[in-house]
């Protein structure tokens, strides 16, 4: 029965990768167990996000008023944040998409990626709580830059290594994953700059990043030569 790119399993990718001449003496695995722990730590990860907006019991209306105005800030770092991280597992989602082996490498990336990603809660509580503060935006920045740069990494890797992949796509497709995978550095990297000047500006392009990212992929989606070139951006 033939497999699909998510059906592949550890059966025909070990004992030396019998039926794929080219992986003969390689260490090559499914991606199903990096996949699954990198679902698993994107789920964690939204979840203490929402943890961070609390409001105090058995308040008047006046008191409640007053709390949801002190709360504003949080809920706000909550959205750009949740935004983000949906980003990323999207992102994620596409690059793996195309994988059909993982080798010890990029399970190393993987983890290397999952890491300044788990600390996207502690930096949006830090925007959460201190909105005007420069250094809470610019550590945050450097959080989502941690990411991408890892995120960058990744695919970078892959697409150099078509034998971990499923069939290869087009080399314009290859330069438009390229772009679509800088594009969250540079404006990220912006927003830390912006924030010696600006916090409300610098809190504005963290915001527009998951949009800007997605409109981008509207536009390569809709220059998909085909229905499967489209839909390797989602």
């Amino acid at each position: 029965m033939a497999t699909g790119p998510n059906e592949e399993t550890s059966e025909s990718v070990t004992a030396g990768g019998q039926g794929r001449p080219d992986i003969v003496g390689e260490n090559l695995r499914s991606p199903d167990r990096v996949v699954f722990l990198a679902d698993g730590v994107f789920a964690i990860v939204l979840t203490l996000l929402v943890l961070e907006i609390k409001v105090p019991h058995d308040l008047s209306h006046d008191s409640f008023r007053h709390a949801l105005a002190e709360l504003r800030p949080t809920l706000v770092a909550w959205i750009i944040s949740f935004l983000i991280t949906a980003m990323f597992w999207v992102a994620h989602r596409d690059i793996f998409a195309r994988v059909r082996f993982v080798n010890r490498d990029l399970v190393w990336l993987n983890l290397l990626f999952l890491l300044p990603a788990a600390l996207i809660p502690f930096a949006a509580s830090l925007m959460g709580e201190y909105p005007d503060d420069r250094v809470a935006l610019q550590l945050y920045g450097i959080v989502a830059v941690a990411v991408s740069v890892m995120r960058f990494a990744m695919y970078w890797y892959v697409v150099r290594r078509p034998k971990l992949l499923w069939p290869q796509s087009g080399k314009r497709r290859l330069e438009e994953g390229f772009l679509l995978s800088a594009l969250p550095v540079w404006i990220y990297l912006i927003a830390i700059g912006v924030a010696f000047a600006s916090t409300t500006a610098s809190i504005v392009l963290l915001f527009a990043v998951p949009v800007i990212y997605f409109l981008a992929v509207t536009i390569a989606r809709d220059r998909g030569g085909s229905t499967s070139e489209a839909d390797e951006f989602s």
